[in-house]
């Protein structure tokens, strides 16, 4: 007897005016339903140009585009029957309009081989086609020289003295056509005089943007200077520019198609002169806007009067709040039921303003960091007089999103939040409740706490390689105890019996340190500490850890022991693989002792033993555990390893159940970078949110700092930074009531390959006879690489600095190629690049070559020259000091001839000699 479905017309109409136009609103349920339709939230009257068909569509017979009779904007239909209304989601009609030229070309004079750039903009809806004409006739677009970009930018590069006339822009939409005024291009002939050398300057650069999902942006970068500048985009937070969806259209413009959330970010376009570090840089901030989605739907509920009601509903957006009837976390709950909550309730999630309550909301909300743990909020009050307002404060970057509220009184207009997690994202909205009921939320603002110093340090994983390192290795702390960014870590250590400590700092992206250069057999005592810009953190307790004996180079290496996992408070989970190595291991041996406290009595384990479970802790304390391999040489190196244990949770002093493992786990790959884990609920009641956490591990680990963590309240993450082509190990556990489940069943998945990030390697140029060279290299060193092709680019001096390559491509089981009818006296440029099945790598460092004038003798041998990525020549230096050895003797020789011939009289003989001299001299 209630609705089952609506469907609705298409989210975005255009219309040309005067045309007819049909929405359709299609309703299911009892009869008898009444279809009603709004735009811009007021109620449409029927009339002769507006009418209500029978199967409930819209028909407007004449559309008009100006003046307040317009039909555009905003439509929804509200369908009716006795059990109560559910309103459509809104849809928007357009009027295809398209207004004069809001920005016209302007007359340009540029130098011939320089860059030339017109643009022109008008208001269009639908967006404009933009097209130019040169001296009336459509511009071709065969070179590559010109481009023309979707905001309306004409770009011309290397401009020629053909390029010279008038241009004028043609705006295009479905409704209409203009033309911009002409403006003239006058192109000044450089003749044969060189151009002199110029720094790059970016006179177009890229343009703040918001995009909407799945759109397509254009980033635009124009830069002169000679030499011509190469143009380079990166992103100002080092993450990759997504190869898949984006690419170069012109010289330099960044296009990046069906764009997502994970495009947002600040991008940078360099220009920078070819061999040189001469650059300049533009940037330009890409908003991508995400229309809401449910994730979950309420469902139907029957309660009992004066019950409580709870219904969910997830989406993207903040949720209003209105009276009796509260959200939280995302559920809506109405308290005190009556006969007269009896209705359909309907979650509705929008991006732009909601429906109407009565009265006003608090307006112009502020918000002004005070410390690390208060933020002042300030507002004006209601138009019309509340009784109090209500201060929301949802924590944003927490795992259940946790909203407090403060209850205000009327007469103040700001007031303290404090109790407040340092480095968190706070977002503020107000709402006011007068005897009418309640309005509107205010406007939301967002502000961040400052940073302090971390609340704690980071766990300590030690292990040996040889009697004289140690290898220290910890995680990240979570943002909740970092309270900020690290900025740089302190890793002290010292002797059990030296009182020096020696400490060394490292930057923030470090999570590992080699200790080198250290006594064996010799207990050292070691810590760690964390800054943020604020200050240090107070160190760590000293954990010990004995370096191996010189004689143990034998004994079996230090078990791989992964990341100890709390079981629960009294409880951890010990977990570890054999090392390699040919040492026949006879068992394990496991120690383990509060910080500060003396060992426990060792734990013997037999050689087959994976893990072991330490019990009987006490909650709150961190522990050193220690494990080592036994064999019949000795015992083996030893791994140390530090954890905290956590509080321990119960209710009414009885301990709680854990909840079961999330089920039917699986993963997708589709990227060399990330994988998609999902998972299903397990069935068990829980009063509170449910969170999971996500474990990714390469199989075969050998670094713990590779182990990735991630905390979601979804059913599905997806886990990205990985590693290409590489196997993962992917688990889950779910958290509930402070309570944790076990790990889920362990699914594998390989990530695929990934496009070569760097160059062939050894890059060398050989001139092997007048006219011909071989290139050589090395395939890029990078594992399971699989190189389908290489490209070579190869251009004379002067061809380069008019941006001309020639291109060659070869197999990737070939790492050379030769070069043919090469110009002499010319220098030449060489570079490549690697390509596999997932796309092209980065090219190497330009290598030269210079060829001399010619040859002057036919029929003798060539000389072979060497150009390395250095841009030197090299000759062999045994070669060198045997052609001077050579030259001096037979110099000497013919010097001895010469005074005997003298001494003979022989005069006509020592003419004879003096050639050959000047020849040898010519050798020299």
């Amino acid at each position: 007897c209630y609705f089952l479905n609506e469907l609705y017309f298409l989210n975005c109409i255009v219309m040309i005016s005067k045309d007819p136009v049909v929405l359709d609103c299609v309703a299911h349920g009892q009869p008898p339903i009444v279809i009603r339709w709004l735009r811009n939230g007021v109620r449409l009257a029927e009339s002769e140009r507006l009418q209500f068909l029978s199967n409930g569509s819209l028909y407007i017979l004449e559309a008009r585009r100006d003046g307040e009779g317009s039909d555009g904007g905003f439509y929804q239909c509200l369908s009716q029957n006795k059990y109560g209304a559910i309103l459509s989601q809104r849809s928007r009609l357009t009027i295809a309009n398209i207004s004069p030229f809001v920005v016209q070309p302007v007359p340009l004079e540029v130098t011939e081989g320089s860059v030339a750039r017109f643009t022109c903009q008008v208001t269009s809806n639908p967006p404009a086609t933009i097209t130019w004409e040169l001296d009336q006739s459509t511009l071709p677009l065969e070179t590559d020289r010109i481009t023309v970009l979707p905001n309306g930018a004409l770009q011309i590069q290397n401009v020629q003295l053909e390029d010279a006339g008038k241009y004028r822009c043609v705006a295009t939409n479905i409704g209409n056509r203009v033309k911009s005024r002409k403006a003239t291009l006058s192109v000044i002939n450089q003749g044969s005089a060189p151009k002199p050398r110029q720094r790059p300057r970016i006179i177009a650069g890229p343009q703040n943007m918001t995009a909407s999902l799945h759109y397509t942006v254009v980033l635009e970068c124009v830069a002169t200077g000679n030499p011509r500048p190469i143009i380079s985009w990166s992103r100002a937070d080092s993450k990759p520019i997504d190869v898949f969806n984006a690419r170069v259209l012109g010289s330099g413009n960044l296009v990046i198609s069906d764009v997502k959330p994970q495009h947002s970010g600040v991008y940078l376009c360099r220009a920078t002169t070819p061999r040189t570090c001469n650059y300049t840089i533009a940037t330009a901030n890409l908003t991508v806007l995400e229309p809401p989605s449910l994730v979950e739907r309420p469902e139907s509920q029957t309660r009992p009067r004066a019950g409580t009601a709870r219904f969910v509903c997830q989406n993207g957006e903040e949720v209003h709040l209105n009276g009796r009837i509260k959200m939280y976390n995302s559920k809506l709950v109405i308290t005190q039921i009556t006969t007269e909550d009896d209705a359909i309730y309907q979650c509705v999630a929008e991006n732009e303003q909601g429906s109407a309550v009565p009265g006003t909301a608090p307006r112009n909300i502020h918000a002004e960091t005070i410390s690390s743990s208060a933020i002042l909020l300030a507002w004006e009050r209601p138009i019309y007089n509340a009784d109090k307002v209500i201060v929301f404060c949802t924590l944003h970057e927490g795992l259940n999103n946790e909203e407090y509220q403060v209850v205000i009184g009327n007469d103040t207009t700001s007031y303290i939040i404090d109790d407040l997690e340092p480095a968190w994202n706070y977002s503020f909205y107000m709402v006011a409740y007068m005897p009418m009921g309640a309005s509107r939320m205010s406007d939301q603002v967002c502000q961040h706490t400052l940073e302090d110093v971390p609340l704690r340090t980071p766990e300590l994983s030690l292990t040996s390689h040889s009697p004289t390192d140690i290898q220290v290795l910890w995680q990240p702390l979570p943002t909740k105890l970092s309270r900020g960014h690290i900025w740089a870590y302190r890793l002290s250590y010292r002797t059990a019996a030296d009182a020096t400590v020696l400490s060394v700092e490292l930057a923030q992206n470090n999570t590992q340190y080699l200790l080198g250069d250290l006594q064996p057999d010799t207990v050292y005592l070691l810590r760690i500490s964390a800054a943020t810009r604020v200050g240090w953190c107070e160190p760590s307790s000293w954990t010990s850890h004995r370096t191996p004996k010189t004689s143990s180079i034998k004994v079996p290496p230090a078990p791989l022991l992964q990341q100890l996992e709390p079981l629960n408070c009294t409880s951890i989970l010990v977990r570890w693989q054999p090392s390699p190595g040919s040492v026949v291991v006879q068992g394990y041996r496991l120690c383990y002792h509060e910080e500060g406290q003396p060992e426990q009595p060792s734990i013997q384990l037999q050689p087959e033993d994976t893990e072991y479970t330490i019990s009987g802790l006490d909650p709150r304390r961190r522990y050193q555990v220690k494990l080592l391999a036994l064999s019949l040489v000795g015992d083996g190196y030893q791994a140390d390893q530090t954890l905290s244990t956590p509080g321990c949770v119960s209710i009414r002093d009885h301990p709680v159940a854990q909840p079961p493992a999330p089920d039917h786990v699986s993963a997708v790959v589709n990227s060399s970078s990330a994988v998609y884990l999902r998972w299903s609920r397990p069935a068990f009641a829980s009063r509170k949110v449910v969170s999971y956490t996500a474990r990714c591990t390469p199989v075969g680990l050998m670094n713990v700092s590779a182990i990735r963590y991630i905390q979601t309240t979804n059913q599905n993450v997806v886990i990205q930074g990985l590693e290409p082509n590489t196997r993962y190990e992917l688990v889950v556990r779910l958290h509930a009531d402070q309570l944790s489940s076990p790990w889920s069943s362990v699914v594998h998945q390989r990530t695929l390959p990934a496009a070569p990030s760097r160059p062939p390697e050894g890059v060398r140029v050989s001139l092997i006879e007048d006219g011909t060279a071989l290139v050589s290299w090395r395939e890029p060193e990078e594992n399971n690489l699989a190189v389908t092709h290489y490209t070579i680019l190869y251009a004379s001096q002067r061809a380069w600095l008019a941006g001309h390559w020639q291109i060659m491509q070869r197999k990737g089981s070939n790492t050379m190629v030769l070069l043919e009818r090469l110009e002499p006296g010319n220098v030449y440029l060489v570079k490549i690049s690697a390509s596999n099945l997932m796309g092209d790598g980065p090219f190497s460092t330009t290598v030269e070559l210079a060829l001399g004038p010619g040859p002057r003798h036919r029929g003798k041998s060539p000389r072979h020259s060497d150009m390395f990525s250095d841009g030197q020549y090299h000759m062999d230096q045994k070669s060198m000091t045997g052609l001077m050895v050579g030259v001096c003797i037979t110099l000497a020789c013919i010097a001895i001839c010469a005074l005997i011939l003298i001494n003979k009289g022989r005069s006509r003989y020592i003419s004879i000699l003096i050639f050959f001299i000047y020849c040898n001299f010519l050798l020299l």
